[in-house]
C-alpha cells in the first residue's frame, strides 16, 4: 500500500501532495525486493507487472544473492541520486521472524538481507529508512524484538 501511494496509485488523499506535481516517485525510480506471492496463480496485484518498477522477488533474491540483487538495483539507483528504503520485516522467512502481519516462506536469508540493506543505506543518496510490519503482540517474550534490533544494528554497523 505504501508503494502504491508513493507512486501515485490510490485515494487522492494519500497520493496528491501539495506543491508536488505528480507522484512522489516515478515507477522507474522504484525497486521492490522480496515479494513472495507474485508467483502464486491467485496473486491479486498483477498490475505491478505492467509498470517500470524494478522487481526482485524473494525467489530471485535467494538465487541472485546480495551481490546480484545490488547489481540489478544499480541502474535504478545510479539514475536517481537520492533514495529511501522501506523495509517490511516479513521479507524474512517466518521461521526466522514470525512476529509480522504476513508471515510466510520462503524469505530472504538474514545475512543476505543485511548485506543488501547495509549497501543501500551506505550509498550517499540514502535519505532515510523505515521499518514496518513487526507485530509485538506476536512476540510474547520480546526475543524477536531483540533479534530485530540486533539485525538492524548489523545493517548500520558501518556508521
Amino acid at each position: 500500500m505504501d508503494l502504491a501511494a508513493a507512486t501515485g496509485r490510490g485515494e487522492t488523499l494519500l497520493t496528491d501532495w501539495p506543491g508536488i506535481a505528480g507522484p512522489l516517485l516515478r515507477d522507474d525510480q522504484v525497486i521492490q525486493i522480496g515479494e513472495r506471492e507474485n508467483r502464486d496463480a491467485d496473486y491479486a496485484w498483477r498490475d505491478i507487472e505492467a509498470t517500470d518498477i524494478t522487481q526482485v522477488d524473494v525467489f530471485a533474491a535467494r538465487e541472485l544473492g546480495a551481490a546480484g540483487v545490488l547489481a540489478k538495483s544499480e541502474p535504478v539507483l545510479t539514475g536517481n541520486g537520492r533514495h529511501w528504503l522501506h523495509f517490511d520485516v516479513d521479507a524474512l522467512d517466518q521461521s526466522v521472524m514470525p512476529a509480522v502481519d504476513s508471515p510466510g516462506s520462503p524469505g530472504i536469508d538474514p545475512d543476505e538481507l543485511i548485506a543488501i540493506l547495509a549497501a543501500l543505506v551506505a550509498r550517499p543518496g540514502c535519505v532515510g529508512m523505515d521499518v514496518t510490519i513487526f507485530d509485538p503482540d506476536l512476540d510474547q517474550t520480546g526475543e524477536l524484538a531483540v533479534w530485530l534490533v540486533n539485525f538492524l544494528r548489523r545493517v548500520f554497523d558501518g556508521f
